[in-house]
């Protein structure tokens, strides 16, 4: 029996919002940090691109986590090391060396908030019977968006308001990580007290670290005998092309001063328009693509999914060429394409789960989500060397010659009719 302390709802939804938060720092915030910095958008996508790297190799030290530690520890411990993280790169912005300290800081960043991932999703399990399980899944995902919302709406924009009051970029950015820090370190405090002990957390050790090398090898190499073992993962790697060359300099363009080809956004309405309005549309869409593949099946929406994930980046076409100036025209074409990338990605994140079925489907789909990690990190190393290359403009043109891929990969799966539809 699971030993309760504390309902789930004092800590599911602080965990899941702690989990998401230096995610979004990391991936996004930062981009939006060193654009205010004056960094170039090659050496900003290139030195954020490797910040995926902790996320790719996750699932080959998953296993050894349980060999050390409760999942519980590695919570609480990770959530401390985020926090002293996020005010390293706070202390380190003003300074001569704020590139090298920064970027320190949110390599380790990445490696906690990843190690925290697997033990949060861990102790998930342990802490839950399978009922309450299935009741909370929804609102996990909830309160991580809510934490993508405020990380990369209100702390952007709290950041540029910052940068109007006090005339120093550097130093209204420095402000805005010292709040984030002190946020996650008023977590760790909650959490520390808050999280219930389960008595499964408390058996580890089970298996030493021979056994598990040897079990991880075991899992590796059935992953790999799969059927259609090398179009599922071109899917895993290419699906997602168009959206791994935009993502980065979707924002990029969106702050970058109207000289430059961009809209010239301020902070502030970056956050609107990327962080609450675009997380909105990509939520909606997200579940949207949910219910129509639990109705009807994958299969049956696998092409309006397609569909949906490259055709709506046509309006980055439409904004570069255009340039408009009113807000509201801005609002809508990103809501266009998020909420057409959360549909789409429905289908990506069904077949991830769909190759995993069968033995060791647990570590199948971990092994599933490095490769999902790495279709956005490989593309992102490039990006902006190419937008610089060839300007805006066509780089969106040639993020839409790479929807190509998408349909290419698509076209090659196949899926049995009932998968995804509701027994």
């Amino acid at each position: 029996m699971k030993q309760k302390t504390t309902s789930p709802w004092a800590w599911i939804p602080t965990l899941y919002f702690a989990e998401g938060i230096p995610y979004v720092a990391v991936m996004t915030i930062s981009l939006v940090m060193y654009k205010r910095l004056g960094m170039s958008n090659a050496d900003i996508t290139l030195y954020t691109s490797w910040l995926y790297l902790p996320w790719v190799i996750k699932p080959f030290w998953s296993p050894f986590i349980d060999l050390l530690k409760t999942k519980r520890w590695w919570i609480v411990a990770m959530q401390l090391l985020i926090g002293a993280a996020l005010g390293g790169v706070a202390f380190t912005i003003p300074g001569p060396y704020w590139l090298q300290g920064t970027l320190f800081f949110f390599w380790l960043m990445a490696f906690a908030s990843a190690t925290h991932d697997i033990a949060a999703d861990g102790f998930y399990m342990l802490g839950l019977d399978e009922h309450e399980q299935s009741l909370f899944v929804g609102i996990r995902s909830t309160f991580y968006r809510i934490a993508t919302i405020v990380g990369q709406g209100v702390l952007v924009m709290i950041a540029g308001n910052l940068e109007v009051l006090t005339r120093d970029v550097s130093y209204s950015w420095s402000l805005m990580f010292y709040l984030m820090a002190g946020l996650f370190i008023a977590m760790w405090l909650y959490h520390h007290w808050i999280l219930p002990r389960p008595d499964e957390d408390s058996s580890r050790g089970r298996m030493d670290a021979s056994a598990m090398t040897g079990e991880l090898w075991r899992t590796i190499v059935s992953f790999f005998q799969k059927p259609q073992v090398v179009v599922g993962i071109c899917f895993m790697l290419f699906y997602r092309m168009p959206e791994g060359l935009l993502a980065k300099v979707s924002a990029l363009f969106l702050i970058d001063s109207q000289t430059n080809g961009g809209l010239g956004l301020s902070p502030a309405e970056y956050g609107f328009v990327q962080g609450t309005v675009g997380v909105i549309g990509l939520t909606l869409g997200g579940i949207l693509g949910g219910v129509v593949a639990s109705r009807d099946g994958l299969k049956k929406w696998l092409w309006p999914m397609v569909c949906a994930i490259t055709l709506p980046d046509l309006v980055y076409v439409y904004l570069a060429y255009a340039l408009p100036e009113s807000l509201a025209v801005v609002n809508v074409c990103v809501f266009i394409e998020q909420f057409g990338y959360g549909f789409g990605f429905s289908a990506y994140m069904l077949y991830l789960i769909y190759y995993s079925r069968g033995e060791h489907k647990t570590s199948h789909y971990a092994l599933c989500t490095a490769f999902m990690a790495l279709s956005m990190m490989i593309p992102g190393l490039f990006a902006g060397a190419l937008q610089e290359a060839v300007g805006y403009k066509m780089f969106f043109i040639i993020v839409m010659l790479a929807c190509t891929m998408t349909f290419v990969v698509s076209a090659l799966l196949k899926i049995d009719p009932e998968f995804g539809k509701k027994k």
